[in-house]
């Protein structure tokens, strides 16, 4: 297994820390592991000049699965938007064609009181929500600032997609949903965007290949809402990447905290970039708090989904379950009668349980 290990900037090297350590745990128990190390975000851009130096993006295209931490910082805010750190995370996803992002929302029952939610609104969440990552506004064409006909400054985007980028992303969320509950909800705002109509049309026609499954659709307003007030009615999420983008943080915070969030992003041949859901998080980068679990996790999702590989996935989450169930919890997870542990603890105690 070749692994690039892309810290990126934040609390990126201290969580990526922690899941290169149950890594090579796996290693030491036998499994063939290599790993190399190659800056991206801010860090690309302080060594090369460039928030995805090439080197970086060679190293990611001959591995076979990426693991990243986090990319963004306040010193780079300044710099022109192509040299900024996120353009390298939009770079780098579509260098390697990754379409689809996976993003679990599950609720470990022993942080049932962590989410803001009411513990019998949220106790057995489980929803898994698939993004389109490629597409969309984000990546649509023109764009830009210009001055408008009455002298005014003017910003503009491009929504978009293509009838192939929404057919492929629906046939990933129907084949997940086969192997979960078979409950696919669509999310889209048809009703005023055009780019979204034509989304709902292709998924019902995607649909048709998976009589098991069953279909709804939900305008992204009302989605938004529901996955507050009723969010165990969701199974498998489908939407566009703005839309997803929006929802997959949203829904974080029913789990009790985005920390406990990994997502893969994968592409047709399930080669994937592995991350966890949350941001660099600059205000606590150093200070060894931040929560490792959710990139852990990502490390058992890309055995799962890469490496096709569930028996040791499987254990990457049995352990962290024995390490939350045994009362350990960094910052953003501790309650009253749990013990506090630091960044590098909680991933000394899930090896330890691996």
């Amino acid at each position: 297994m070749k692994i690039a290990v892309l810290p990126g900037d934040g609390i990126g090297p201290e969580i990526v820390a922690q899941a290169v350590k149950v890594l090579k745990a796996l290693s030491s128990d036998g499994m063939k592991i290599e790993m190399e190390e190659a800056p991206i975000g801010g860090a690309g851009y302080d060594v090369a000049g460039d928030p995805l130096p090439a080197a970086t993006l060679k190293l990611a295209q001959d591995a076979d699965a990426v693991l990243l931490g986090a990319v963004g910082g306040w010193k780079y805010d300044t710099l022109p938007r192509p040299m900024r750190p996120e353009q390298g995370l939009l770079r780098i996803r579509q260098g390697l064609n990754l379409f689809a992002n996976l993003r679990p929302a599950l609720l470990y029952p022993e942080l049932a009181d962590a989410s803001t939610l009411k513990p019998e609104v949220v106790s057995g969440l489980d929803i898994m929500i698939v993004r389109e990552l490629t597409g969309d506004i984000y990546f649509g064409q023109p764009r830009g600032i210009h001055i408008n006909a009455d002298g005014e400054r003017e910003g503009f985007n491009t929504m978009r997609y293509s009838e192939s980028e929404i057919r492929r992303i629906a046939h990933v969320a129907f084949g997940i949903a086969g192997k979960r509950n078979r409950r696919v909800c669509s999310v889209d705002k048809a009703n005023v965007l055009e780019t979204t109509e034509l989304w709902r049309q292709i998924v019902i026609e995607v649909a048709k290949g998976y009589p098991d499954i069953e279909l709804s659709h939900m305008y992204v307003d009302n989605a938004a809402m529901q996955l507050v007030r009723a969010p165990k009615q969701f199974d498998v999420i489908v939407t566009g990447n703005i839309f997803g983008d929006i929802l997959s943080d949203e829904a974080s915070m029913l789990t009790g905290s985005i920390g406990m969030l990994p997502s893969a992003s994968l592409d047709s041949n399930n080669k994937g970039m592995y991350e966890p859901s949350h941001g660099s998080a600059p205000d606590i980068a150093g200070k060894n708090i931040a929560n490792p679990l959710a990139t852990i996790l990502s490390v058992a999702m890309m055995m799962r989904y890469t490496f096709n590989d569930e028996a040791t996935a499987q254990r990457i989450e049995r352990a962290v379950k024995k390490v939350l169930a045994n009362g350990s919890r960094t910052a953003d997870i501790w309650t009253e009668g749990t013990k506090k542990v630091s960044c590098s603890e909680m991933g000394d105690a899930v090896v330890a349980a691996l």
